[in-house]
């Protein structure tokens, strides 16, 4: 029998953690097993508003989502493990689309995403997530892996302070490209980062990312540029 962890890394997101909790738990299927939130060391009240919504909230040893992460699966209990950034909102029935891609041989996966915005430009990203192309993902799709082959890759590589998704999947379609799905459904995922920059300017600063990532460029160098393009 397959079971599901959801694993939430967090850093300062009470205004979004107790939403996104009780989002969780309005599907009810009997193979989610917990909702793990791990905290990068937030300076509100994120861990207990997360523990108050019915959530395990812990503190991660160590600051950085791919280390949050990988305490999360560390410590999680399901065979499938479903990794959700804080402001995003999977599809309701999400435990069955994730069950069903399994069933079909797929040991990873994603949704495609909309944006919480009506803008005409967001809608050109939202189209291009159907495509199963590396330099269209990330974690704002949710990602679900079975824990045999995360384990296989040893999780998330935690030098990654930026891009981690996009280094765990590289190494994942390295092995077999056909082990992942993208599922037809969309993710709604906040445009804030769009809505403090223009358009173009979060585009510019994620093709440098991208190219520098493909590079081989230090994680850590890519994390300060990024940074500095972008308020």
């Amino acid at each position: 029998m397959h079971t599901i962890s959801v694993i939430i890394p967090t850093l300062n997101e009470e205004k979004n953690i107790e939403n996104l909790v009780q989002h969780l738990q309005k599907d009810e299927d009997s193979s989610i097993v917990e909702i793990i939130v791990v905290d990068g060391g937030s300076i509100d009240h994120t861990l207990a508003v997360a523990l108050k919504a019915g959530a395990v909230a812990v503190r991660s040893p160590q600051k950085g989502r791919a280390a949050q992460m990988n305490f999360g699966a560390h410590m999680a209990k399901g065979n499938i493990l479903y990794f959700i950034h804080a402001d995003a909102r999977p599809p309701l029935g999400f435990a069955q689309d994730i069950l069903g891609a399994i069933q079909e041989g797929f040991q990873s996966g994603c949704y495609r995403f909309r944006f919480d915005s009506p803008k005409t430009l967001l809608k050109i990203n939202n189209y291009f997530t159907r495509f199963k192309l590396l330099a269209v993902r990330g974690g704002d799709q949710t990602l679900f892996i079975t824990r045999e082959w995360f384990d296989k890759l040893n999780g998330f590589d935690e030098r990654y302070v930026i891009m981690e998704e996009y280094d765990l999947l590289r190494r994942l379609w390295r092995q077999n490209r056909s082990f992942f799905k993208v599922i037809p459904k969309n993710v709604l995922i906040s445009a804030r980062k769009y809505d403090n920059n223009s358009w173009l300017r979060v585009q510019i600063a994620n093709l440098v990312a991208m190219t520098l990532f493909k590079l081989g460029t230090s994680p850590l160098k890519i994390a300060h540029i990024y940074k500095k393009m972008l308020h």
